[in-house]
């Protein structure tokens, strides 16, 4: 996926509303098609300043929770997918270090995906981690299409 691809797909993403009720029925979206492939993954759903849903799959680890954590950062402080971002980077040689962001609490692989609502912005982002990041990011986006549909 290049960065045009993704830029397009994020334009399809946009909620007419987000609120607690809202992340709660897409991480149990998130969870049941995780479940149904026995996905090892965790499943994070948050605005900048409180977590509103949280789940470790079986077979995801600790560590897991930190990619989530780190991608988050990245998609909240970008108004990006993490996957985008990280595409952009590589484009361009390069790297979360020229915007002064430490590798600690950024990154730039793929998985977190913003939560935009339409009129208002971006409001939160919902991140996998456990899987290669294009998968990730490619589960976040089926979660957030059966929403919408939904």
């Amino acid at each position: 996926m290049n960065s045009a691809d993704l830029e397009t797909e994020a334009a399809t993403l946009v909620l007419p509303g987000f609120d607690e009720t809202t992340a709660l029925r897409l991480g149990r979206i998130l969870t049941d098609l995780a479940l149904a492939e026995a996905l090892p993954v965790v499943i994070d759903i948050r605005t900048p300043d409180r977590t509103l849903f949280h789940a470790g799959l079986p077979g995801s680890a600790p560590l897991n929770d930190l990619w989530a954590r780190r991608k988050s950062n990245t998609a909240l402080r970008f108004h990006e997918a993490s996957l985008l971002v990280g595409t952009k980077h590589r484009e361009k040689g390069e790297t979360l270090a020229k915007h002064g962001l430490d590798l600690a609490d950024y990154a730039d692989h793929g998985g977190a995906v913003p939560i935009r609502v339409a009129g208002v912005g971006v409001v939160a982002v919902a991140t996998v981690s456990g899987l290669p990041q294009v998968e990730d990011h490619r589960l976040v986006v089926r979660g957030i299409r059966a929403l919408m549909a939904g």
